[in-house]
């Protein structure tokens, strides 16, 4: 016993030993991580770019310079993102987008959520003893949706080649970029779960701690994505064969994509569900398709507030600004108390909705036109009451307010179901872009996905775990069907001012990405704050309903503040009947929003970027 003591002893020590290490990867030369707690707004007179790292800032800048517009650089940027927050948001997962044209003054949403497989069921999962959706699993992952969204990007609005815009990605893969503080934060994992995450998807840990899991990356490291660069490589060398053998620019872009959905990539991911499990088929990615639609709009005063359809939880935003307007916010003192508490009432009204009534559209009988009613409004608002709600508030009918008639008599789900899942959190959060062009183009677009399942061997693809916002209750409107799509939460924004362009703005943070971009705009319109400002005021979530992610825990009566708020705050909110949580300042809990805002009357761009992570604006 006194032997098997020591040989115990000793592998620990050796572990600690091993963590102790320098640093198995060179530390990038003058590193210094823009992140801090203030900075200033960036101003720009031709175009302003926003992103989630400066790496990807730059690449979009560059394409802006060298003639392209604002949908070329959003695909830089997106590819770039893919390398330095491909653990927040990897290359081929969702990409939900919006689109402004100047030309015709309109707002496009393209649907970016991929759909569930064929033989994903209900009936399947609950053979298999599943009571909500798994992770860490091949049955987490969705049907990959942003290479369908990079190639109707460009053949629609862009104007360069996919080779062109992957090659900042591709160097940046290849060469390494510097290891931030949001992606040590994101992989930053006890040994034993490292252990156990190498065990479990070997090739993930290849990818994110190059086959050392005792050592977890620190700030400044040289982070390579070669096999990534590799597999894009491939898809770009498609694109110019096609061009080369006499095909169009769209006909050379839709061989990119058929590479993909068709070809060699698409036979590799088959083989991967074939051998663990999966249900991915050819058919599956063959088959799959994207495609546009048109937004959702609501109003707040003269802006006029845009989302993606009820596959995201894109039109919380809209339903709270019209719930909200008329109330005077302003007198009741920026985040005092009654702010907190009128502004959460309404957040929680709209999310009771939103368990309610959101789903696919093409699955789900949703009744927008009721939702965004504003004699629903007003019927919703009369439900406020002086003390906290202590669990989710009742849900609504929108139907009463809808040219539409309901198809389903379902039962809504029940919102307090609550159950435990296994999972290792490697890598998390999601990130965001936005950008607006010196032809007054604009794109805001939300990408986002984890390496908690296991990724594709030897092509850097992440496929995710987006699955895990199904729902196994057939009454619940993201449950899971066959070719659906599940109500995922990246959700970018776009405002109108009196019909033009005032901004474009999104944020990474899961179910609190509604919650930030409501606090962002009332900071700027309500309390007339300097943007950089607005995004860096402290902010406070509501936590009052079950989480869009497996498995759905749900704290009643539950408010999150930043740690400066609490102390001012937190009382008179328990006083309310709140369950108050304390975090720290500029913790990316609460999102990390950036926007870029055209302040036509100087005649310039603004952009800000949250310092809640190492996103950065930048324009000229």
């Amino acid at each position: 016993m006194n032997r098997l003591i020591q040989h115990t002893f000793f592998i620990i020590c050796s572990l600690i030993f091993f963590q102790c290490l320098g640093s198995r990867r060179p530390l990038v030369p003058g590193y210094v991580d823009p992140q801090g707690n203030t900075r200033n707004v960036s101003v720009g007179n031709r175009y302003m770019v926003a992103t989630g790292n400066p790496i990807a800032t730059k690449a979009a800048i560059k394409v802006l310079e060298e003639g392209g517009n604002a949908v070329d650089a959003a695909v830089a940027a997106l590819l770039v993102l893919n390398v330095t927050n491909g653990e927040a948001a990897s290359f081929p997962s969702v990409a939900p987008t919006l689109v402004y044209d100047k030309k015709s003054g309109q707002v496009k949403s393209y649907i970016g959520a991929g759909t569930a497989p064929k033989k994903a069921t209900i009936q399947w999962f609950k053979e298999k003893g599943y009571e909500v959706m798994p992770k860490n699993s091949i049955l987490s992952q969705l049907l990959p949706a942003s290479p369908d969204v990079i190639v109707r990007l460009l053949q629609d609005h862009g104007t360069k080649s996919f080779s062109e815009l992957v090659e900042p990605a591709i160097r940046t893969a290849e060469e390494g970029f510097p290891a931030n503080k949001i992606l040590v934060k994101n992989l930053d994992l006890p040994l034993y779960k490292r252990l156990g995450f190498t065990i479990l998807m070997p090739y993930n840990s290849e990818v994110y701690l190059e086959k050392k899991w005792w050592y977890s990356i620190r700030e400044g490291e040289l982070t390579k994505r070669s096999d990534l660069a590799s597999t894009w490589k491939l898809m770009a060398n498609e694109e110019k064969l096609a061009l080369k053998n006499g095909n169009s620019r769209k006909q050379a872009l839709e061989a990119v994509r058929n590479y993909f959905y068709k070809g060699p990539i698409s036979d590799v991911i088959v083989k991967l569900h074939e051998e663990k499990g999966g249900l991915f088929t050819k058919e599956d990615l063959t088959n799959y398709s994207g495609g546009w639609e048109k937004p959702v709009v609501g109003e707040f005063r003269d802006y006029q507030i845009l989302a993606n359809q009820t596959w995201t939880q894109g039109p919380i935003v809209p339903m709270v600004m019209q719930m909200l307007d008329g109330i005077d916010l302003k007198s009741m003192g920026h985040n005092s108390p009654e702010y907190i508490h009128t502004v959460s009432q309404a957040i929680e009204l709209a999310i009771a909705d939103r368990e309610t009534y959101f789903g696919d559209p093409k699955f789900v009988d949703v009744p927008m036109d009721g939702l965004l009613s504003k004699h629903y409004a007003k019927m919703r608002r009369l439900l406020f009451q002086k003390s906290a709600f202590g669990k989710t508030p009742p849900y609504g009918n929108p139907w009463l307010y809808s040219k539409q008639k309901p198809k389903s008599t379902k039962t809504p789900a029940n919102n307090e179901e609550n159950h435990s899942v296994s999972e290792i959190k490697y890598g998390k959060d999601t990130t965001y872009i936005s950008i607006v062009d010196s032809f007054g183009n604009a794109v805001s677009l939300t990408p986002s996905d984890f390496p908690q399942s296991p990724m594709v061997p030897g092509t850097g693809l992440t496929l995710g775990i987006r699955m895990t916002q199904f729902r196994l209750d057939p009454n619940h409107p993201s449950s899971i069907v066959p070719g659906k799509r599940p109500r995922i939460t990246p959700n970018p924004g776009m405002v109108l001012k009196n019909g033009k362009l005032w901004m474009s703005f999104g944020t990474p943070g899961g179910d609190v990405q509604s919650q930030a971009m409501i606090q962002f705009f009332l900071n700027i319109v309500v309390f007339g704050m300097d943007p950089q400002k607005a995004v860096e005021a402290p902010r406070f979530r509501s936590v009052n309903w079950p989480d869009s992610f497996s498995p759905h825990v749900y704290r009643p009566g539950g408010i999150e503040l930043e740690s400066s708020l609490y102390q001012a705050v937190s009382d008179s909110l328990k006083e309310k009947g709140y369950k108050v949580y304390e975090k720290g300042n500029f913790d990316n809990d609460f999102g990390a929003v950036c926007a870029v805002l055209n302040d036509a009357k100087n005649r310039r761009l603004l952009g800000v970027a949250d310092p809640r992570e190492v996103s950065w604006a930048e324009g000229k």
